[in-house]
């Protein structure tokens, strides 16, 4: 019996999306990892040689305290904000270009602290010398690229142990200038930021399938700056690895009021809880990848409030108080590793530099304010606890809004 009516057209099943190409792993994979963390070192160490030497400029000079202060944030604040523009030069021209550029770069500011002695021109050098602060935007493309989301967390936990060269800065630049002279170690810092820069050029590799996209550096900030998730993650990133970054400045100048400390003692135990935070880095990245790093950030923000409400009644120094800094060194330091590896799922695969770059300008932002409101409300009440119980309410607001607004992240990305 013959057919009548329309004829039945079959819709042609739409074509599979094509499957994402898989990060790279291998040997150019751990080479270029090392590589990444040892030029992120290098220019921290570099980044923060403004900091030791302060007291003995403002010694040299009559400087007020402000004016020390100001003289050691600068550098700070240029490396935070510049990580914009460099991450998003990254995503157009790649790590093997960048990082050898921003090391010789950053060389230009260490070596004319050989010959600058007035505070206008330290102010001037250390605008400069906070290029070395943006190779941080630099290298978690680099990682990222080459490492499959499984491992991302944990790569890219290794790499931030690059923040330690901080504690190679205030470990050895007034050791050195005091034994052999106060220009050796702008000339080592140089030296080695040169041969890194060599290095870099001949051995690192940007991962293969990395895509260049397209508009200036400026358009991809723009566009990323459009993405809800960026924002999200610069909070985060401005209480967990600003947290850090202030604790580091800070510290000391609080050990010293609080607990009558010597400045070496305090200097001490400032660098003890930089190492701590440092060596948790990797492990926040590794916990993310074994069970995602939401659950990881709520922990740590919510154990930080803990502390913090502790030393707020200032307790004993030994042990108590340790054991509270102590923590909020090993959970900063972790909730710092975890939200990258937070960035490395949720950031468009050509955008990783442009966010880092974003991101990162708002954790070390996050660690410029905090010493500024705790000296200010000591300034005002005589005391730390105000300025601590801040610290708590903002890390448990933390902890709240990751596990209520990023909970739909988790999902989709576990």
């Amino acid at each position: 019996m013959p057919r009548t009516g329309r004829p039945v057209t079959r819709k042609a099943a739409p074509p599979a999306p094509a499957p994402a190409a898989p990060a790279v792993t291998g040997p150019g994979a751990g080479r270029n990892l090392i590589l990444a963390t040892i030029g992120f070192t290098v220019n921290f160490w570099a980044w923060a040689l403004l900091g030791p030497l302060g007291p003995g400029v403002k010694e040299r000079l009559g400087l007020s305290f402000a004016a020390q202060s100001l003289l050691v944030a600068v550098p700070v604040v240029v490396g935070s904000l510049g990580r914009i523009p460099v991450g998003a030069l990254t995503d157009r021209y790649g790590a093997r270009v960048m990082f050898p550029l921003v090391s010789l770069a950053t060389i230009v500011p260490v070596l004319t602290l050989t010959v600058v002695s007035s505070y206008p021109a330290l102010i001037v050098t250390g605008f400069f010398l906070g290029l070395g602060g943006t190779t941080f935007a630099v290298g978690v493309p680099l990682v990222s690229g080459w490492y499959p989301p499984a491992r991302k967390g944990f790569a890219l936990g290794v790499f931030g142990i690059g923040m330690g060269g901080t504690a190679i800065s205030n470990f050895s630049t007034v050791k050195l200038a005091d034994a052999y002279g106060e220009d050796t170690p702008f000339l080592i810092v140089a030296a080695a930021l040169a041969v890194y820069a060599v290095l870099a050029f001949l051995l690192i590799r940007d991962a293969p399938g990395r895509q260049r996209p397209a508009g200036s550096a400026v358009s991809r900030v723009l566009d990323v700056s459009r993405l809800g998730v960026t924002w999200q993650l610069c909070f985060l990133y401005a209480v967990g690895f600003g947290g850090f970054v202030a604790f580091s400045v800070y510290l000391p100048a609080y050990l010293k009021t609080a607990y009558g400390l010597t400045a070496n003692d305090a200097a001490l135990r400032t660098a003890g809880f930089v190492v701590l935070a440092v060596v948790a880095r990797p492990t926040g990245g590794w916990l993310s990848d074994r069970f995602h790093p939401v659950p990881v950030l709520v922990w740590c923000f919510t154990g930080t409030a803990f502390f913090a409400v502790v030393q707020a009644f200032q307790p004993s120094l030994v042990p108590v108080a340790t054991i509270a800094f102590l923590g909020m060194a090993a959970l900063l330091g972790a909730a710092s590793g975890a939200v990258f590896a937070l960035v490395g799922k949720v950031a468009p695969a050509d955008k990783v530099g442009a966010v880092t770059g974003v991101v990162g300008a708002a954790g070390g932002l996050g660690g410029f304010v905090p010493p500024l409101v705790m000296g200010w409300v000591y300034g005002v009440e005589g005391s730390y606890a105000i300025g601590l119980m801040l610290l708590s309410d903002v890390a448990l607001a933390a902890a709240v809004y990751t596990a209520v607004k990023m909970s739909t992240l988790a999902r989709r990305t576990t």
